[in-house]
């Protein structure tokens, strides 16, 4: 199988990550970057020996000669990084937050299916290996029926050190963190028909807010709980797990700190160790974020090469990211709030 050519646009914080990533993964490699920032740029292009370097997206995409494009700047460009790509035929990989308003999210999504070329949005907290051991046991029915669910990130790190803008924009944990629970939610217990949702501003020194509480009505009938926060500061920092509770009709699963999965059922209680492998280049406690990063783009390079569409698509994350929209209605209206109406 010919290994696919990409291209990275935008080398911050969090492309490291990619760069690193895209090394590990078969059948892709990085073949040239673009960045606004000239340092940056050198920065990342002598890290990962990278000849082409770009400082504008055009002359990039003119250039050609990759077969795709990941696109990790922030959320500001996407829009018109997608449209680009679609305008020159390249399948696109889209950090989250997808865009800045659902309606650019549907123009993004449907640039690319009237160009007839894969998009899909980095959403990778659910290809985190514990997550994806909740789903297996989910699959394999040995808790019955789902009926009720709470997803909890919860936690005192301080994020803005490493990304100030975080403490810049009017929306902060749900469009950051929050974006990535809820699709943890979805993938878990199915698509939402509507929510309620309560936030607040803990940290004084922050514009958006830093805590929220989402109650989820799925379209299975199950109930669940998101809640997020970089509020809560606890005696041992739990950052960056995603705590699970599910019950079912014939058993519980709780995933809990330290990687800790307990299954209950009939038969009794069976516990597993699932915690996510350190990476070469991973750190801790990145590391369970590091691995996800390379498991979805190993997923997109395996997607792409057999044709078939990703679980991560562009399509499939509107419904994520109507369910980040509802929650801020419902935050400023106190109000449930119908996706339908938002999804059309």
């Amino acid at each position: 199988m010919m290994e696919l050519r990409g291209a990275l646009i935008g080398c911050g914080f969090f492309a490291i990550n990619q760069m690193h990533g895209w090394n590990d993964v078969s059948g892709a490699k990085i073949v040239a970057i673009c960045d606004r920032d000239p340092e940056r740029l050198r920065i990342v292009g002598d890290q990962f020996g990278i000849e082409r370097r770009y400082t504008d997206a055009g002359a990039l995409f003119a250039d050609g000669g990759f077969d795709f494009v990941d696109i990790a700047t922030t959320v500001g460009s996407h829009r018109a990084l997608v449209e680009m790509a679609a305008a020159h035929k390249v399948p696109a990989i889209c950090q989250k937050p997808f865009a800045k308003t659902l309606s650019d999210a549907k123009a993004m999504v449907k640039a690319c299916r009237d160009a007839g070329v894969p998009l899909m949005v980095h959403e990778n907290f659910r290809w985190q290996t514990p997550i994806q051991a909740v789903r297996a046991v989910l699959d394999s029915g040995v808790i019955g029926t789902p009926f009720w669910g709470r997803l909890s990130f919860r936690s005192g790190y301080d994020v803005f050190s490493g990304q100030p803008y975080l403490a810049e924009g009017e929306r902060f944990i749900i469009e950051d963190l929050g974006i990535h629970t809820l699709d943890i939610a979805r993938f878990l217990l199915g698509d939402v028909k509507s929510l309620t949702a309560r936030t607040k501003r803990v940290n004084p020194r922050i514009r958006g807010e830093d805590v929220a509480t989402i109650l989820l009505d799925h379209e299975s009938g199950v109930t669940s709980i998101v809640d997020v926060s970089y509020a809560t500061k606890l005696s041992t920092e739990p950052f960056p797990e995603t705590l699970v509770e599910i019950d079912g009709s014939e058993g519980t699963i709780r995933l809990s700190q330290g990687y800790r999965l307990e299954v209950t059922n009939g038969v009794g209680t069976e516990i597993k160790d699932v915690s996510p492998k350190l990476l070469s280049w991973a750190s801790r406690p990145w590391h369970n974020i590091q691995e996800s990063v390379y498991a979805i783009q190993q997923h997109w390079t395996d997607r792409l090469a057999s044709r078939e569409e990703t679980s991560t698509s562009g399509a499939d994350n509107l419904k994520t990211f109507a369910l980040v929209e509802a929650a801020y209605e419902s935050a400023a209206t106190g109000k449930t709030v119908d996706l339908g109406a938002l999804l059309g």
